[in-house]
């Protein structure tokens, strides 16, 4: 057991390291060139057409608001990668990780947009009436390669079950930590929630998220507010270790042994790609229910998400571990408490693992909804709506199984199976980007004549 558990540690670590950084990055530049630097010259554009518009009514076609669908893709994204990963990444490569988080969110958001576009322009409506698709739907449609398509619903229903598992583990560890909760009692909990969450279908789930994340956010943002008020002088500093250190080695200081350039690249650029998901496909999944008149449109939501998750959220965590000092005192293998230990200084370390807890509980309960939804949407394609209702209960099953469980290797399996989704996504999207290019080219002639 031990031996396997070693190989799928080397397998995980060698493809989540440059081999994926270098595909999710590659497809990322390769679309922004294509697509002519769109996420920058229309980020303006963006932020009116999503900020501006958030509670716009609309009579296009879907099932749900182009906001809810938003909702339901960031639910995915934001959660413990955000409270947990940004200080990892400062761990190991030191505060220019930052900078290199912000790079790849600007060249990934061109990303997720070429995949919102052809979760939109290749969606169905099902047995039920619900608008679906997403990457399966844009692999057999768009390219003709259905085999490919199954590989990627396949892959992907077998690693949301894993991940149900994982996010269920991760918050009754932390309830029974600071409530005294049995394991079995939070998975329960779960469990049902979850169920009357997903057994709505897509509009159950884009109207909960859609009340969840807002909350989630601004509850999170407060707290960081809070930290950073009481050391408003090392803002400034933070800034500037953050983009020297992008370019320059970090010195030792304090606990941080001090990291190079090529730590801080690969750290930066890997915690950003996995916090958003761009490349993973999964938001198309969502925001091919979206009501809107055309895919670019909805496309720009897709930007938003990025911007949302990492430009902001991120940004705030790594603010939180820069100036209060955190990461030169906490050793680096303990770097998923830095943000706690943060809080703690200001109101108290119960205080504190209690709110990390509730803001944990919120993260993981929305988390868990949308991708069991994913999955079964996954399963849908696959199998037709009766056995997915049957892959429904299972991911139901395994949540509770999970919270109670030993889940050793689960990590490093997931990270195989993420590349095992990737893969055939960013193929996908390269080979489609002309259709995405077409559709641009026809949004932006509609603002003109407007």
């Amino acid at each position: 057991m031990m031996a396997f558990e070693k190989t799928l540690e080397n397998v995980s670590g060698w493809v989540w390291g440059w081999p994926m950084i270098l595909l999710l990055l590659g497809g990322g530049i390769f679309l922004t060139i294509k697509l002519g630097f769109f996420q920058f010259r229309y980020f303006p554009h963006m932020i009116s057409q999503t900020l501006g518009k958030l509670f716009k009514k609309t009579n296009a076609d879907g099932s749900i608001t182009p906001f809810q669908a938003t909702t339901a893709a960031l639910a995915s994204t934001i959660g413990a990668a955000n409270i947990v990963g940004v200080p990892v990444a400062i761990a190991f490569g030191g505060p220019g990780a930052v900078f290199w988080m912000w790079v790849v969110a600007m060249i990934g958001m061109a990303t997720k947009y070429a995949e919102v576009v052809l979760g939109v322009k290749y969606r169905e409506k099902n047995a039920e009436g619900e608008w679906v698709g997403g990457p399966m739907h844009y692999i057999e449609k768009g390219l003709g390669w259905k085999p490919m398509a199954m590989f990627f619903a396949f892959f992907l229903m077998i690693e949301i079950g894993a991940s149900s598992m994982v996010q269920s583990n991760s918050l009754s560890k932390n309830v029974e930590v600071a409530f005294n909760v049995p394991p079995v009692v939070t998975g329960l909990v779960i469990c049902f929630l979850v169920a009357l969450m997903t057994i709505g279908g897509v509009k159950r789930v884009g109207a909960v998220t859609a009340k969840f994340i807002p909350f989630m956010v601004v509850l999170y943002l407060g707290a960081a507010l809070i930290i950073l008020f009481t050391n408003l002088t090392a803002i400034p500093q933070a800034f500037a270790l953050i983009f020297s250190s992008a370019f320059a080695p970090a010195p030792a200081a304090g606990g941080f042994i001090g990291a190079g350039v090529a730590m801080a690249i690969r750290w930066g650029l890997a915690r950003g790609l996995y916090s958003n998901e761009a490349g993973m496909g999964t938001a198309s999944i969502a925001h091919a229910a979206a009501q809107t008149d055309h895919p670019a449109k909805q496309g720009l939501w897709g930007m938003f998400e990025v911007t949302i998750d990492t430009l902001v959220v991120c940004t705030m965590t790594a603010l939180i571990v820069l100036t209060s000092g955190v990461w030169q005192n906490v050793p680096a293998d303990e770097a998923n408490t830095m943000v706690v230990v943060a809080l703690a200084e200001v109101i108290g370390s119960s205080l504190a693992g209690t709110f990390i807890t509730v803001c944990l509980f919120f993260f993981v309960l929305s988390t868990i909804g949308v991708i069991v939804f994913y999955g079964e949407k996954q399963a849908e394609y696959l199998f037709g709506p009766f056995i997915a209702k049957i892959i429904r209960i299972s991911y139901l099953v395994a949540i509770v199984v999970g919270a109670i469980g030993g889940l050793q290797f689960i990590w490093q399996f997931l990270d195989i199976m993420l590349a095992l989704v990737v893969l055939p996504n960013i193929i996908a999207l390269v080979l489609l980007s002309g259709e995405v290019k077409i559709l641009t080219k026809d949004y932006i002639a509609s603002l003109k004549v407007k």
